[in-house]
């Protein structure tokens, strides 16, 4: 071997070995309680209060808008995940995806039990050094819909071994609400949790006070927490739940980060807002605070302003109404198959940038799941407009009875959309009706 090749693979091999290195230097994170009572993270020696999403994508806009941490609710892909992480100075509080009695998984099976252990203790062990690693979070919501209480045991046994193998990182677990006698059982079964974490919506407002009626000592975190659940809100007659519109929510989002969040300052040591990304969960909106392109809602601004202490300088757009025949969400709207709907949104811009829009007609979903499980979406109806005006738009409605919902997409050309959704219901044209009025339509580009 030359003397060039020598030196470039003894580069090499130090490059290798500083990066190697690099990935094994844990940063110490624990939780300290104030001589005044009040509880603290800490990070390499220094306070972190985490401002945090739930999600691992546009990881870029979560630290643009003074983000500094990510969850995940099982260690899939973990490795590289832990590594975006880290190139942009985030933290991460991975989840150990502990297994469900909803989904068959018997907490008196000691052999499976142990088993799901012995898995968690490899991942622990691969991980626990990586330096964004944040804490722990030890299932999600194992409570739901659950009878067999012995699942705090497992827990507890998780959190153990974890104080053994890594003494760097705290422990958390992960209850759907907050429930007095889940604090009692976390506490008598699992002692060696450090931190009790939340999935709270509508309720958030009430955890501030229930978790200290209910005897909790330690720190706690809001892990998920976002506009109204989709079973906190008010329905139509036939049943469907009536979302908020995008500027609804990024006013609900507001006021519970500052007054039951950022207000708790000796016993809340940070959130997870959610969800940093897109998904069906009801409908295509409720929870993600992107589009399924990607551009950014409304409540990202609202967290920028709050992380940040200033607004961005280009902001969404935002809805102040919208309306079918006149009527709005959550009225009773009903319209006769193939009639025409005259729909009607008022929508602005603050910085005055056109806007353009898209109109979507889709049927009411019947996936709805429990606990963020997967669902299908239902497929859009193809639509076609008789007449369209910037913010108005008259459509015919689909043929078929049923219920649907219209939604409504305002976008800025900046990467930013509004959206709001109204549920209506189609009935069926009357035998001795005559057909629907034969109009030439323009076909509508649903994109």
């Amino acid at each position: 071997m030359n003397r060039f090749a020598t030196l470039l693979a003894f580069l090499i091999l130090t490059c290798w070995w500083d990066h190697s290195q690099l990935h094994a230097q844990a940063v110490k994170v624990d939780v300290r309680q104030s001589e005044s009572g009040n509880w603290q993270l800490y990070r390499d020696g220094e306070p972190y209060y985490v401002r945090g999403a739930g999600g691992h994508v546009n990881l870029d806009k979560l630290v643009e808008i003074g983000g500094n941490s990510i969850r995940t609710w099982s260690t899939d892909h973990a490795g590289e995940i832990l590594d975006e992480a880290y190139a942009r100075g985030l933290t991460v509080m991975l989840g150990l995806w502990v297994q469900h009695e909803r989904h068959g998984f018997d907490y008196s099976d000691t052999t499976a039990v142990r088993s799901q252990l012995e898995g968690f203790r490899k991942v622990v062990m691969a991980y626990k050094d990586h330096p964004a690693l944040l804490l722990w979070g030890i299932g999600n919501e194992v409570d739901l819909f659950y009878t067999n209480t012995s699942v705090w045991y497992a827990v507890n046994d998780i959190a153990r071994m974890i104080h053994e193998a890594d003494p760097n990182h705290p422990t958390c677990t992960v209850t759907a609400g907050l429930d007095p006698e889940e604090v009692r059982l976390i506490r008598e079964r699992a002692p060696h949790i450090d931190i009790y974490g939340i999935n709270t919506y509508g309720d958030l407002g009430k955890v501030k006070a229930g978790i200290r009626q209910a005897g909790w000592q330690g720190p706690y975190m809001i892990t998920e927490w976002g506009p109204n659940g989709h079973w906190e809100v008010e329905r139509t007659a036939w049943g469907a739940p009536v979302e908020q519109s995008s500027s609804e929510k990024a006013s609900s989002y507001e006021a519970r980060y500052r007054n039951f969040i950022a207000s708790d300052t000796e016993k809340c040591v940070g959130s997870y807002v959610f969800l940093w990304g897109q998904k069906q969960e009801t409908t295509a909106t409720w929870y993600g605070l992107f589009s399924d392109r990607q551009e950014s809602s409304e409540a990202i601004d609202i967290l920028h302003t709050l992380w940040r202490g200033s607004p961005p300088a280009n902001r969404c757009p935002t809805i102040q109404s919208a309306s079918i025949n006149r009527l709005v969400k959550g009225e009773f709207i009903r319209v006769t198959a193939e009639e025409r709907m005259d729909i009607v949104a008022d929508v602005t811009d603050p910085d005055g940038d056109p806007l353009a829009y898209r109109w979507m007609i889709i049927p009411e979903s019947t996936d709805i799941r429990s606990g963020g499980d997967a669902e299908s979406a239902p497929t859009p109806v193809s639509s076609r407009a008789l007449r369209r005006n910037g913010n108005s738009v008259s459509m015919r409605a689909p043929a078929q009875e049923g219920p649907y919902r219209l939604f409504l997409l305002a976008y800025d050309g900046k990467n930013h959309y509004a959206y709001t959704n109204i549920p209506f219901y189609v009935i069926p044209r009357p035998e001795d009706a005559p057909p629907a009025r034969a109009i030439s339509f323009k076909r509508m580009n649903p994109e």
